[in-house]
């Protein structure tokens, strides 16, 4: 009788185990990193190419344009293309380098670059397809770009012809350059064949269907009057490249319109701001606001390390207090560096959160990395505020202000 008891008592317990383990788990209570956690409709969003990983090198500025490009073509063509940004990166190189010879020295070598660069590369020089030139990385071993060495070896060699005491320069230098560009990230083909067809680089340009002078390039600033033109004043805007002046609030409405009319945006802007989070999330975080809420000080604050505040930042997730950019306020930043261009990326969508807050979604070079797998949220405010410049279809922006450039 004992057996009997307590083998029906096993039963019962095991019933009431599995009947509590296919009961739903009550949700009602959350702890505050749920709450905080963003959840984000989107609103629209247009097609992009796959992401890319530019890996460790500092080549934003073409990934991200590049990517632009290869999203104009899908909207006038349809058809994707994978474009090769060691092409471009082989010919901006070798003219950076020639400035920098000309100027004995008296300009910057760097990997940096802007959109304007691509531009001027697809223009002058052309471009291929991916597959017409060695993998990234495949040059020294690797998987990915690693321009560590590249740059360990090219910048000295450049700076040494730079401010040599010769009196007269021999074109062995280019040569040599040019041996050591090709031998890190591939020699740039002077005919391949894709889909069965033989072109040159300017000839698979034209190809594309694109016109170069289609593409304006937009800024706001008030050193400069409104709408004019000026070359934005930054060490990787080395070619001189011109930016049309606007009011901050008419940047913002060339974004939404290009969206608005199926067009994406090529932005170039500052992401050290600890609002710029590593997890694919962006926002114009209000400072004060924030110490106010944790009960601190700016003495205090200061005190964090960086990645202390971007945890802190990171917890409020979706409730983080932010700013609303100003005119006056992107001026001050830019004037005392603290406004920079430090990354390229691709604005390709709208999302908005839990809360309502709109944001830009936004492609990055950085494979698929981060909370959403290479794209980020970024706040219309953090987009505005920390923009240096944007790349644009003309076609894509506002007749009223198109109506008001010079």
């Amino acid at each position: 009788m004992m057996k009997k008891t307590f083998a029906l008592f096993l039963f019962l317990m095991m019933g009431m185990g599995a009947k509590a383990a296919c009961e739903p788990k009550d949700t009602t209570k959350t702890d505050t990193a749920d709450v905080n956690k963003p959840v984000f409709t989107t609103i629209m969003e247009l097609p992009v190419t796959p992401i890319k990983n530019q890996s460790k090198s500092g080549t934003c500025w073409d990934y991200s344009t590049l990517s632009f490009f290869e999203s104009e073509i899908l909207k006038k063509s349809g058809k994707e293309y994978d474009l090769s940004e060691m092409f471009v990166a082989n010919k901006n190189y070798m003219d950076r380098a020639t400035l920098v010879v000309r100027m004995h020295g008296d300009a910057q070598f760097s990997q940096g670059g802007s959109a304007y660069d691509v531009q001027y590369v697809l223009r002058h020089y052309g471009i291929c397809p991916e597959e017409a030139m060695t993998k990234p990385g495949e040059m020294i071993g690797d998987t990915l770009n690693n321009f560590n060495e590249f740059f360990g070896v090219m910048t000295p060699y450049v700076e040494a012809i730079a401010k040599t005491k010769a009196k007269k320069l021999t074109p062995a230098w280019k040569k040599g350059l040019q041996g050591i560009i090709d031998a890190y990230i591939g020699k740039a083909p002077e005919r391949f064949t894709y889909e069965g067809k033989n072109y040159t680089p300017l000839e698979f340009a034209e190809s594309l269907g694109l016109n170069w002078d289609d593409y304006y390039s937009f800024t706001s600033y008030t050193h400069h009057p409104f709408y004019t033109e000026f070359p934005v004043e930054v060490q990787d805007n080395w070619r001189q490249g011109m930016s049309w002046n606007v009011k901050m609030e008419e940047l913002e409405a060339i974004i939404e319109n290009a969206l608005k009319k199926g067009y994406t945006v090529a932005w170039g802007g500052d992401v050290s701001d600890d609002g710029f989070t590593r997890d694919g999330l962006a926002m114009l975080v209000d400072v004060k606001k924030v110490q106010d809420n944790e009960g601190s000080d700016m003495a205090k604050w200061l005190k964090l390390t960086a990645g202390e505040r971007k945890e802190k930042l990171q917890k409020l997730g979706v409730n983080v207090p932010e700013l609303t950019p100003s005119q006056e306020k992107r001026q001050e930043e830019y004037d005392n560096w603290e406004l920079t261009d430090d990354h390229g990326m691709h604005i390709f969508g709208k999302a908005k959160d839990q809360n309502g807050r709109e944001y830009y979604m936004v492609k990055n070079s950085w494979g698929k990395s981060g909370e959403y797998k290479g794209i980020w949220y970024m706040s219309k405010n953090f987009i505005i505020a920390k923009c240096m410049d944007i790349l644009v279809n003309k076609n894509a922006v506002p007749d009223s202000i198109l109506r008001k450039l010079k």
